[in-house]
């Protein structure tokens, strides 16, 4: 699986002087508002427009936007997710500066396997891992497919015996998955021969999720 992330990332390189002028406008409007304060009413609404009228003129980078008007570590990709979010006072007292940002840097780009396996057997690597937690909204990855399980467990499995950081937080799991592995015998699929049901729940007119049940009866013995 492959993320373009940095296909988005060197764009927003690209439009550092754009994202600025848009927050010296939101830092206008609010004034002196409190910071981490929500943002109601007619402030809310301008700021919005702002926004708004940013976006009908241009590219607007919603992942650095977010982190200045969302709760922490949440993330919107357009301005119609934005609009539907409460908004707080995070934006940052000064501008954006890149400069220099990716001297001596060498970029990559190609599939986490063909990168792991060309730098595996090299002196002095470290490979550092930061996944989006388990089964996150994976929107703001400029891509449409989720960071399922299976994704998780193949990367780690090429982390053994490597030097590595790895990044994760309570929200995800994954560490109490690997945990329960290792201290089980656990080593079949018990789901293998079973009979699968779905049932697709729909909770809006364009959300919902798929109910399963799994049936096994065991052959007469």
């Amino acid at each position: 699986m492959v993320y373009n992330d940095y296909d988005d990332f060197e764009k927003r390189l690209k439009n550092i002087e754009a994202i600025n002028a848009l927050l010296t406008s939101i830092r206008r409007v609010l004034g002196n508002f409190p910071r981490k304060q929500a943002l109601t009413g007619h402030l809310r609404n301008s700021i919005l427009n702002l926004i708004k009228e940013a976006d009908r003129r241009g590219f607007v980078d919603y992942t650095t936007l977010s982190g200045n008007l969302l709760f922490s570590m949440n993330y919107v990709a357009n301005f119609a997710s934005m609009s539907r979010e409460k908004l707080y006072n995070r934006v940052r007292l000064s501008d954006y500066n890149a400069d220099s940002y990716l001297d001596g840097v060498t970029i990559v780009r190609s599939d986490y396997r063909v990168v792991f396996n060309a730098f595996k057997d090299l002196d002095r690597v470290v490979f550092l891992i930061d996944p989006p937690y388990l089964n996150t909204d994976t929107t703001t990855y400029a891509s449409d497919q989720s960071w399922r399980l299976h994704d998780y467990l193949d990367v780690l499995q090429l982390l053994l015996g490597q030097n590595y950081f790895y990044f994760t937080s309570n929200k995800s799991r994954i560490v109490e998955l690997c945990e329960w592995f290792s201290n089980t015998s656990f080593t079949s699929n018990p789901f293998a021969n079973a009979e699968r049901w779905e049932n697709r729940v729909n909770t809006s007119h364009n959300s919902g999720y798929i109910d399963i049940m799994y049936h096994y009866k065991k052959s007469d013995v």
